[in-house]
């Protein structure tokens, strides 16, 4: 359950600001199926790894959280 939540909100930020997976991924430095995998909740991502991808999205964990 919170797999999918994390990579829901984690989609919803990306697509906000209009940016692609790859784009995404880039940034964060992880890889791109990585990403894929987080964002239909089938990873169980690291919170070192949500933190680089917060940090892509120029998000902080308190506002991530905030909207789950």
């Amino acid at each position: 359950m919170i797999l999918e939540k994390v990579g829901r909100r984690v989609k919803e930020l990306r697509n906000e600001q209009g940016i692609s997976q790859e784009k995404l991924a880039l940034k964060a430095e992880i890889d791109r199926t990585y990403l894929a995998g987080v964002e239909v909740g089938k990873r169980n991502i690291s919170i070192k790894s949500l933190e680089k991808i917060l940090k892509a999205l120029d998000i902080t964990f308190a506002d991530f959280f905030s909207e789950m």
